[in-house]
């Protein structure tokens, strides 16, 4: 595709990269977030955390930036993604606690990991079918 003088490229913001990347990195906070129950899992009074699923953290903080959680303040904060953002884990209050009070569900963290993969692969498919539809663009251009 040849680009005339002052001409913008056809594809300089496609949000279906933006939304891709903002899935796969949603779903590695998810997974840091059920590896930190699973550590925690014998600890007293420790209380299970889960985020946001992605469409509620994607959709509520659609203030321009187009991705999940809050801003960071430093490049090393826990969860830290690329772009700066972070998800915020809340307490699940769901969960049921063992005589010693902790909430943590061994059983239950293995399927949040499990649905967080899920997520993962499937950001990334949408990532791949994208880049292919959008490399046969630029070929017939």
């Amino acid at each position: 595709m040849k680009l005339h003088e002052g001409e913008a490229p056809m594809f300089k913001n496609l949000e279906v990269f933006k939304i891709s990347h903002a899935m796969a990195v949603h779903a590695g906070q998810k997974q840091a977030v059920a590896a930190q129950n699973v550590a925690n899992s014998d600890t007293p009074d420790y209380k299970a955390r889960d985020l946001a699923s992605f469409a509620d953290s994607y959709s509520s903080n659609m203030s321009g930036r187009g991705a999940p959680g809050q801003l960071a303040t430093r490049s090393r904060h826990l969860h830290g993604a690329g772009d700066g953002r972070v998800a915020e884990p809340m307490i699940d209050e769901s969960a049921i606690a063992s005589p010693n009070g902790n909430t943590v569900s061994l059983e239950g963290e293995m399927l949040k990991s499990l649905d967080a993969k899920r997520q993962h692969d499937r950001a990334l498919a949408i990532y791949k079918s994208s880049l292919g539809i959008l490399r046969t663009a630029m070929r017939r251009s």
